[in-house]
């Protein structure tokens, strides 16, 4: 399990959860998730990426707690879940599904948001029957389907195969991160973020990201590697938001412009200017106001809410 080292105070210190619990997937693997909220409030079920935690979705639950029942879980071997020998995205599909099954009534309508590895997550539980059961609306944060390796941009090379073997390497490394110092920060916000993100932003991701243990980080480096959920994407039939960075290394705008173009029933396509992949920290007010939009547009309140 993890080691939390998340700021401690500030807009991305992690509120306290109304309530917590702990779900068990198909394989057996337990999942921490958390509930912020009023439990009549229209739901919001936040899906975090790569090596960060439900810590990296602190502005969001923050905001939307008080008009929202806001939902975040632990992908598995991050945060508070302990790791799980089955890395796949047939399991982040299962534990997607089995998060939906303990914390929303039977055909109870949610607003999913994924990021990067979450929205891969929502991707892969697409044709899954209890995301049909209860996704109103996704938003897809700084996320793709496919090729994300060779994609990437972290090394500042052309695209070839030199490229590609080099961010792979980087990216699939199991040297530990270590402390965070001003070194670690600096090459994170170029990694990851916008050349112009606050130092707050940088201290935030870069404390989420270096609890993350490096055998987790490389097990699921892995897996993104080799991720091929083009064929899912087709599979999305709810009404979905497509959200990127214009400086996003890690899946630079191309894959969301594939996105918007592949999905059944894309609502938009915004590329944030300047930014890069931590668009939730990056952009917090935006990133919950395209929540607030689709909880709107797309979600009843239950009756004698």
């Amino acid at each position: 399990m993890s080691r939390l080292l998340h700021v401690l105070s500030g807009p991305y210190a992690p509120p306290t959860p109304a309530r917590e619990l702990t779900v068990v997937s198909a394989d057996g693997a337990r999942l921490h998730v958390e509930v912020h909220g009023p439990e009549s409030a229209p739901p919001v079920v936040l899906i975090h990426g790569w090596t960060c935690s439900t810590a990296f979705w602190a502005a969001q639950i923050r905001a939307l707690a008080a008009g929202h029942r806001v939902i975040a879980y632990d992908q598995r071997g991050h945060g508070r879940s302990p790791a799980s020998r089955l890395c796949s995205t047939e399991a982040l599909a299962d534990d997607l599904e089995a998060v939906l099954a303990a914390t929303l009534a039977p055909g109870e309508k949610a607003v999913l948001a994924g990021h990067s590895m979450g929205g891969m997550t929502v991707l892969a539980a697409a044709g899954r029957p209890r995301v049909r059961e209860h996704a109103a609306a996704v938003l897809l944060c700084s996320t793709g389907s496919s090729q994300l390796v060779a994609a990437a941009t972290v090394v500042p090379l052309r695209p070839g195969r030199l490229r590609t073997w080099l961010t792979r390497r980087v990216l699939g490394s199991r040297a530990p991160l270590g402390p965070v110092t001003p070194l670690a920060r600096r090459i994170l916000k170029y990694g990851t973020m916008g050349a112009g993100s606050a130092p707050h932003m940088v201290e935030a991701c870069a404390r989420v990201v270096h609890a993350c243990p490096r055998a987790v980080r490389h097990a699921w480096s892995r897996v993104l590697e080799a991720l091929d959920l083009d064929h899912a994407v087709r599979e999305l039939h709810v009404p979905t938001a497509v959200v990127v960075g214009s400086h996003d290394r890690l899946t630079p705008p191309a894959h969301a412009r594939a996105l918007a173009a592949a999905l059944p029933r894309c609502t938009g396509l915004d590329e944030l200017p300047g930014l890069g992949h931590m668009t939730p920290v990056e952009a917090p007010e935006l990133i919950t106001g395209k929540i607030r939009e689709l909880v709107t547009t797309y979600v009843k309140v239950r009756e004698g809410a």
